[in-house]
C-alpha cells in the first residue's frame, strides 16, 4: 500500500516573515498524521526557518529546484550539498514553468527563453539529489496544444524517458512523479477526475514497461493542477492518483490543511 503524498509548491511567494506566519497557522489546523506524508516547498530563503518550525512534526521541508553541481562558479543557484544541510527530504524537478511552459503566463513571451529547463537537465539534478538521498518530484505534463494534437501519451513518455534515462531500479524507490497538466496550473481548470486517473495510470504503465512492475507499485504518482479541497477527495480516492502537488492552494493554511485530511 502507497502512503499518501501532499506537496505544497509556494512558488515565489512568502516572505520569510509570512512564511513563518502561514506554516504556524498550518500546523495548528492540519491533523498531521504518519500515515500521510505532507512536503511543504517554500522559497529557498525560507527553508532554514519552515526546517526550524517543523523539527518535531510529521511534516517535511522540500525545495522548487536544485542545480546538480555540489558546487562551482554557478552564480545565483542553490546545490543538493545547500539543501541536504537544512534535512530537505524533497526536490520538485522538471516543473513545467522551470521549462518555461505556463499555463496562464505571467511574464512576457519574449523572455521564455530565460526558462531553459530540458529532459537532459532534469536527468542531471535526478542523479544528484539520488545521490544525496533526496526524493525527486519529477513534473510531467501536457500543454492544451498538446493536448488538442492527442500528444499527451508522447509528451509525457517522452518526458518520463529523457529524465529517467540511465537510471537504475534499484534507485528509484523513493522517486515520486508529479502529473500536471500545464493548461491546468494556475488557471483555475482542474483535469476531469476520471482522465487525471487514465494519464496517472499511463505513467505506471510505462515506469513498468521501462523497470519492472514492481518498481511501477512502489512509485508514488501525484497529481497537480488546480488543486483544491473540493476536489481533492475525489482525486485522491483514484487507484493510481497517490496524492497531490499543489500550488496556490498551499498558500492558504486552512484550505492545504483541508486538502491534506483529504489524503
Amino acid at each position: 500500500m502507497r502512503t499518501k503524498l501532499v506537496a505544497g509548491n509556494w512558488k515565489m511567494n512568502n516572505t520569510v516573515a509570512q512564511a513563518a506566519a502561514a506554516v504556524e497557522t498550518f500546523v495548528q489546523h492540519v491533523d498531521a498524521k504518519a500515515n500521510v506524508d505532507v512536503v511543504i516547498c517554500p522559497p529557498y530563503l525560507a527553508i532554514p526557518k519552515v526546517r526550524e518550525l517543523l523539527r518535531n512534526t510529521h511534516i517535511k521541508v522540500g525545495a522548487q529546484n536544485v542545480f546538480w553541481n555540489e558546487q562551482g562558479a554557478f552564480t545565483g543557484f542553490v546545490s543538493p550539498k545547500m539543501l541536504d544541510e537544512f534535512c530537505v527530504s524533497h526536490v520538485i524537478v522538471g516543473h513545467s514553468e522551470t521549462r518555461g511552459r505556463f499555463g496562464k503566463l505571467e511574464t512576457p513571451e519574449s523572455t521564455l527563453g530565460y526558462f531553459a529547463e530540458t529532459d537532459e537537465t532534469v536527468n542531471l539534478k535526478i542523479r544528484a539529489l539520488l545521490f544525496r538521498a533526496m526524493s525527486p518530484i519529477l513534473c510531467v505534463g501536457e500543454t492544451l496544444a498538446e493536448r488538442q494534437a492527442g500528444e499527451t501519451e508522447r509528451v509525457i513518455q517522452s518526458q518520463l524517458e529523457g529524465a529517467m534515462k540511465g537510471l537504475d531500479a534499484s534507485e528509484l524507490f523513493t522517486f515520486v512523479v508529479a502529473y500536471e497538466p500545464v493548461w491546468a496550473i494556475g488557471t483555475g481548470v482542474t483535469c476531469d477526475t476520471a482522465e487525471a486517473e487514465r494519464v496517472c495510470k499511463f505513467i505506471r504503465t510505462r515506469i513498468g514497461a521501462m523497470y519492472d512492475d514492481e518498481l511501477a507499485r512502489q512509485v508514488r504518482i501525484l497529481y497537480g493542477g488546480s488543486v483544491k479541497s473540493t476536489n481533492a477527495r475525489e482525486l485522491f480516492s483514484q487507484p493510481n492518483i497517490d496524492g497531490g502537488l499543489v500550488g496556490g492552494a498551499s498558500l492558504d493554511p486552512q484550505e492545504f490543511s483541508l486538502i491534506v485530511m483529504s489524503a
